[in-house]
């Protein structure tokens, strides 16, 4: 088999509806993977599309945030090969705003507590099994601030940052690998009420989603099986320092 295959392979994906995760979705596929897509609601175009093409697709409807309905989902779907934790939110309010504090736990609890939701169960389903992928979604807002983001959403995609190095170190003596990938501004329906300046970005453009789907994707096949704990920078050249 292809080390960039992932034929025989089932890759579990949240946040399935949205531009990142439907594009990560039609990549895993056209790799041969069999899909579990989950959303808020149940993710059913993106389903079909792919069904149409050959592919096999579950869905489940539901909030990360739902630590039973979370758990329950992973113990029930029959294989697990990799879990790519991708459901997030971003207001773009302003911290000074009356409800910001609001913002704040709504944004914290979708970006960090729905991972962990998702990748406690999930992990040590991974390692008793000895093997898996997991790739966390994170953003360039947690590695330098971002080129526009609010504070809350800079600390959950940081906190993902760090989550990474610790779910690696738990996985990786099982053969199961952790790593995240960081989008910089990409161009879904999050960002499509927001202007940015693309002269920031070195290559002048925002991502597409496919840019930043097939780099997950890549990380869940076994041609990424020595890729441990690493946070990709998929940004368009945005500068760390």
């Amino acid at each position: 088999m292809m080390p960039f295959s992932l034929a025989g392979k089932t890759v579990l994906i949240t946040g399935a509806s949205g531009g990142i995760g439907s594009e990560t979705a039609r990549v895993c596929a056209q790799l041969g993977a069999s899909l579990v897509l989950v959303d808020l609601s149940e993710p059913v175009q993106i389903a079909q599309e792919l069904q149409a093409k050959g592919a096999n697709v579950q869905i489940a409807g539901f909030d990360v945030r739902d630590r039973r309905a979370t758990e329950d989902l992973v113990a029930q779907i029959p294989q697990l090969d990799a879990i790519v934790a991708n459901a997030g939110c971003c207001p773009w309010d302003d911290w000074n705003d009356p409800d910001w504090d609001d913002a704040f736990h709504k944004t914290i609890d979708v970006n960090a507590l729905g991972v962990i939701n998702l990748l406690r169960p999930g992990l040590d389903r991974l390692i008793r099994q000895g093997h898996g992928r997991i790739v966390l979604v994170s953003s360039v807002a947690g590695r330098m601030g971002g080129l526009k983001a609010s504070p809350h959403y800079v600390i959950a995609k940081g906190g993902i940052n760090a989550l990474v190095k610790w779910l690696a170190r738990k996985g990786a003596p099982h053969n199961v690998t952790v790593n995240a990938v960081a989008p910089g501004a990409t161009a879904t329906g999050m960002v499509a009420d927001q202007t940015f300046d693309e002269t920031a970005i070195p290559l002048r453009r925002l991502a597409t989603p496919q840019e930043i789907a097939q780099p997950i994707a890549f990380l869940c096949t076994d041609a990424a099986s020595y890729i441990c704990g690493t946070t990709l920078d998929v940004n368009g050249g945005v500068f760390m320092n």
